[in-house]
């Protein structure tokens, strides 16, 4: 199937927009990226809008997120702030990695967004081809847009994947990190992960990060970026200022 087939399929109807969640260098003091989420234009969640994805206008609904998010992320002067764009997109849905970019790169170029900023991740939490994603992921790497994994440790793609393709970055899945200060367990496997990514130049990120404690062992551990509700909630086509972990201590000892 071509993507000019996909075309032909159904269109998405539901009218969709974004928020955005940071995920913050803390190294730097600097956001590092904010990723997509889709909603609903009324707030609908991603579990809601998502129902709504079939087979016939699966190709319809990855497009319409793509240009959506980088209509908004120049909106809200993303790049200008040193910030890259991360949009999630569903790999079954792209079947000629340079035909199906076509609508990307329409849309960076309309609103001026430049194609550096952009990083391109997916889940591993579906059953995927390992050749077709390779074969995206190298594509998208040829283009100048960077790759990411989300949810590792979670899904089936996972270590065979990056015998074949080693991404910019890994997101390391949330339930691993979920309680990791109290866990160690837990933190045994972090840690060899991050010592796997470093071997392969990969840069990792943890997400789903809720509590400081969570936060310090993270931090202990050498990881730099990080995203979770800790920082910041994702916000519906606007961006969130960053609450930073012990800012206000600092500002009292400063005072």
């Amino acid at each position: 199937m071509t993507c000019e087939s996909c075309r032909n399929g159904e269109g998405f109807d539901l009218a969709i927009t974004m928020a955005f969640q940071p995920i913050v260098d803390i190294a730097a003091g600097t956001v590092f990226a904010h990723e997509a989420l889709v909603r609903g234009v009324d707030g609908q969640g991603a579990g809601f809008v998502l129902e709504q994805v079939s087979d016939t206008n699966r190709y319809a609904f990855d497009q319409l997120c793509r240009t959506t998010a980088i209509d908004l992320a120049a909106r809200l002067d993303i790049a200008g702030q040193g910030a890259s764009l991360s949009i999630n997109f569903l790999p079954n849905a792209v079947y000629e990695p340079r035909a199906c970019i076509r609508a990307t790169l329409t849309a960076a170029m309309t609103t001026g967004f430049p194609l550096r900023n952009i990083i391109f991740e997916f889940t591993e939490e579906e059953r995927l081809d390992a050749a077709h994603i390779t074969n995206i992921l190298r594509s998208y790497k040829a283009m100048g847009f960077r790759t990411a994994i989300d949810d590792f440790g979670s899904g089936y793609a996972g270590l065979g994947l990056l015998t074949k393709f080693q991404p910019d970055i890994v997101k390391l899945d949330m339930d691993l990190i979920r309680d990791i200060d109290t866990d160690r367990s837990r933190r045994t496997i972090v840690s060899h992960i991050l010592a796997m990514l470093a071997d392969l130049g990969i840069a990792p990120v943890c997400e789903g990060i809720e509590t400081a404690g969570e936060y310090d062992v993270l931090r202990d551990l050498g990881v730099t970026l990080m995203q979770g509700y800790l920082f910041a909630r994702p916000t519906l086509a606007g961006l969130t200022p960053v609450q930073w972990p012990g800012a206000e201590e600092r500002m009292t000892a400063a005072g």
